[in-house]
């Protein structure tokens, strides 16, 4: 199972790119957790709502592009395209440390940099996502996109624990320089590729002026035609909107409920992070992406949520992250995968855009909400209202699923 989960990793390019991923997503989970622990503890009174709202404008940015996103992932040459955005991203994050570390920095001017590298992510995410198809070919596909979350998350593990050393230590400015530090090795993994090696997917280009504009709206009919997709992003919605928002529930549970400092902090989101990269591990090692894994994912998570609202203390809480990090990174992986195998291929840069978009831009609508739950009722309300997020979630894939089979039975 381990020599199927690691099978990318045999292909020169993906290799290199996925050591510069690496560098680079500790950096960014490392920047994420100081930009929570920031706006809780050093620019507000320990107020959620705050964090909510950082989040929400870091993560609409896709929602609101969404037209143009997907658009240009199907037509750009995107080895190119993702040297300036990772340029892009690593330089905002520069900036937002030295306003830290010289004390000029206010609540506001966290809220900017946090939309403005949610716009540039909005255009990188696509084309990076798509840009795993590249370095191995449709056939090992599915398991560079799980490989990919194994980075992810693994930069999950180690990010937080490095920023909670970096918080205490050295201050919260420098875990932003450092994040700006590590798009470098993206830039120089990008730069090593050998190009005429990439199974690149041949640019979309419309016909005419009408079609240019047709073209805005063709992926979401695409995929509002298709039963599955659509089911996927209504799941996609709700566990985005009310589930999938640790940041809130980590930092307010570290915080009010179990009082421990920026290491604890930091621990607890490590916790998550093993959980992700056991899921994703999982996740890599499936040679098909089948549908009925979501609802077991989404049950699962709903389960871990509870338990967590429940933890009598904290490494119980931690043990229930790395529960629901499982079965969060299960779900995102099998989505992500299958909507992508799923797709014509001259369509697939506009339906994971909308996806990016659903799952990503959900969390301005349901962020704030959750942070106002965590402020008002406390963090354990704010759990559960995650727990009932992931049974709702699983209620759509399994409507889907009983339609799935009765027009089976009619068929035949």
């Amino acid at each position: 199972m381990m020599g199927q989960a690691f099978r990318s990793l045999g292909r020169r390019n993906y290799r290199i790119w996925a050591m510069g991923a690496l560098v680079s997503n500790i950096g960014t989970w490392m920047q994420m957790t100081t930009q929570d622990w920031l706006v809780l503890t050093e620019l507000t009174r320990h107020d959620a709502t705050a964090v909510g709202i950082v989040m929400a404008l870091q993560l609409a940015p896709p929602l609101l592009l969404i037209f143009w996103t997907g658009k240009i992932a199907d037509r750009v040459e995107k080895h190119r395209f993702l040297l300036l955005t990772q340029a892009a991203l690593g330089t905002l994050a520069i900036a937002l440390g030295v306003l830290v570390v010289t004390g000029l920095i206010r609540l506001w001017e966290v809220d900017l940099f946090a939309f403005l590298s949610g716009c540039v992510a909005a255009f990188d995410s696509p084309v990076r996502q798509i840009f795993a198809g590249e370095l191995v070919g449709e056939a090992d596909l599915a398991n560079a996109v799980a490989l990919n979350s194994v980075s992810y998350n693994a930069g999950r593990m180690i990010g937080p624990a490095v920023a909670g050393f970096c918080i205490a230590e050295l201050g919260s400015g420098w875990s932003f320089i450092l994040n700006g530090l590590s798009f470098y090795g993206v830039l120089m993994s990008l730069l090593s590729l050998r190009t005429q090696e990439l199974h690149r997917l041949a640019p979309v280009k419309p016909e005419n002026a009408h079609q240019e504009k047709q073209d805005l709206l063709t992926g979401v009919r695409y995929v509002w035609k298709r039963d599955d997709l659509r089911t996927i992003l209504f799941m996609l919605f709700l566990l985005g909107a009310f589930g999938l928002n640790f940041p809130i529930y980590i930092s307010t549970m570290a915080v009010s409920v179990f009082h421990v400092g920026a290491h604890g902090y930091g621990v607890l989101n490590s916790a998550m992070a093993v959980g992700t990269i056991t899921g994703a591990l999982f996740a890599a090692s499936r040679k098909t992406m089948q549908f009925s894994a979501l609802p077991q994912g989404a049950v699962v998570f709903s389960l871990a949520c509870l338990l967590g609202a429940l933890s009598p203390g904290y490494w119980a809480f931690a043990v229930t992250l790395v529960m629901a990090g499982m079965a969060s990174l299960t779900f995102t992986a099998v989505s992500n995968s299958y909507m992508q195998l799923a797709t014509d291929p001259g369509m697939r840069g506009r339906v994971v855009s909308i996806r990016f978009a659903v799952f990503a831009g959900s969390s301005p609508l349901g962020a704030p909400l959750v942070g106002m739950v965590a402020n008002c009722l406390g963090p354990r309300w704010a759990l559960g209202v995650g727990s009932l997020s992931g049974i709702l979630a699983a209620g759509v894939a399994l409507l889907y699923l009983h339609r799935l089979q009765a027009g089976k039975e009619t068929c035949s």
